[in-house]
């Protein structure tokens, strides 16, 4: 199996879990979570690019204002994408979290097919057009305009087409990210403890913990994402999306009493559909088109990063 699929599934499969992460801070402002989530994130790639002695691309990047441009817009489109996620996860929306990760495949797919010129077969695009009308089948049920799932989706869709076309590889990018955001959530921290509303200082060593380990929960599946969307089709991420807002409806439905209608079990179903179409037919086109052997003096793609 293609290794790009291995770490985008892998990375899908741990924000799936997320939920219950967010939960255990479910008592902490949704924004102070998120300056702690990047604070702590640029803590563990620091470590990572010191083990692994990776600097050069970081001292390159920090001289050529396009690249810092890009990734200035990359760290926005992030944290506004983790905000909106902590803030209805903590407010019992799973579900239609869940909806935006659902979303975002179709996103993911236009883009594809307006920006990188890809073309979809007639199975992909059959599966597609299911799950295009079981979005909106869930849209028109939830009887208001879903601010938060249309949120998720296009943003980390437009981050997903950024990190696959930027110039860094998967570690020094997410580095650079987090570190043109530290110093602003840093001072918001520090406001936030001027002002008596901080919380690392003021709760229990537990909830510390949780903060500080906000930063490995969130730099290992990204830096996974990051690394598997450099290997494979905007069209495949859109197809193994639906892993994380899967295991994000069973979580929110299952785990934590979320409410589900017939209608909205019906919606999701259709996606569902969709999803078994479009793994038919990969299985099909696999089938008939049979890969190269690779050279003897070839080596696997390396990991643009390692753990």
């Amino acid at each position: 199996m293609n290794k790009g699929v291995l770490y985008a599934a892998g990375a899908y499969a741990c924000w799936g879990l997320l939920p219950v992460f967010w939960k255990s801070l479910q008592h902490i402002d949704a924004l102070e979570i998120v300056a702690h989530r990047i604070i702590w994130s640029l803590a563990f790639a620091v470590i990572l690019l010191i083990a692994d002695r990776r600097w050069s691309q970081i001292s390159t990047a920090w001289r050529n204002r396009r690249v810092l441009a890009t990734f200035m817009v990359t760290g926005a489109l992030l944290a506004a994408n983790w905000f909106v996620y902590v803030w209805a996860v903590n407010s019992n929306h799973i579900v239609e979290t869940s909806l935006g990760y659902f979303i975002n495949p179709l996103v993911n797919v236009l883009l594809g097919a307006l920006v990188l010129k890809e073309r979809l077969r007639i199975g992909q695009g059959a599966a597609m057009s299911v799950a295009l009308i079981g979005v909106l089948y869930l849209t028109f049920q939830y009887g208001s305009f879903p601010w938060i799932a249309l949120t998720l989706a296009v943003t980390f869709a437009l981050y997903g087409l950024l990190r696959k076309t930027a110039s860094l590889d998967a570690l020094e990018g997410f580095s650079l990210e987090t570190a043109l955001l530290t110093l602003p959530m840093i001072a918001y921290l520090a406001y936030r403890e001027v002002t008596g509303h901080a919380t690392l200082i003021h709760h229990d060593p537990l909830t510390w913990l949780l903060l500080i380990a906000a930063g490995p929960v969130t730099a290992v599946p990204l830096l996974l994402f990051a690394a598997g969307a450099r290997r494979v089709s905007l069209i495949t991420l859109g197809v193994l999306q639906y892993i994380a807002p899967t295991l994000q409806f069973l979580i929110g439905v299952g785990w934590y009493g979320e409410p589900l209608t017939l209608p909205r079990l019906v919606g999701f179903a259709l996606i569902w559909t969709a999803l078994a179409i479009y793994t038919f037919d990969g299985i099909m086109h696999r089938q008939t088109v049979a890969p190269p052997l690779p050279a003897a003096s070839e080596t696997p793609c390396d990991m643009s990063w390692k753990g």
